[in-house]
């Protein structure tokens, strides 16, 4: 059973930097994709960024492209590195991850299996 736990969410001011981290446990190979998303209250959940474990593309939301970057180390944990944070990246975050792999990098909510139980970022303006 594939398992996903994040951290590093918290409260920061605008213009600051906050680094998420989501551990997964249960399976890596490098056909599997890994997404953050997230969700602000009243809105449905959103994409953020994501990649394949092996490499390739790195689809980014248009809101987040350059400033944040999607990223991961060499054993089991995948990170979302968020830079120059606004009052509307408010939201909790979630990561996620598909069960089979796949050859293209997925975006969507649906074509993710595994769920985080979510860290809240608050960004202060």
């Amino acid at each position: 059973q594939v398992r996903l736990v994040e951290s590093g969410g918290g409260l920061v001011q605008a213009g600051g930097s906050l680094r998420l981290s989501c551990v997964i446990s249960g399976g890596i190979f490098s056909g599997r994709a890994m997404g953050w998303f997230r969700q602000a209250p009243g809105k449905e959940r959103e994409f953020v960024a994501a990649m394949r474990w092996g490499g390739g593309s790195t689809p980014y939301a248009d809101s987040v492209k350059d400033r944040f970057t999607i990223s991961r180390n060499n054993t089991n944990t995948f990170y979302l590195q968020m830079n120059r944070l606004k009052s509307e990246d408010t939201a909790v975050y979630y990561c996620a991850a598909n069960q089979w792999g796949s050859a293209n990098v997925p975006t969507t909510v649906d074509e993710y299996d595994y769920w985080g139980q979510g860290t809240q970022v608050t960004v202060s303006s």
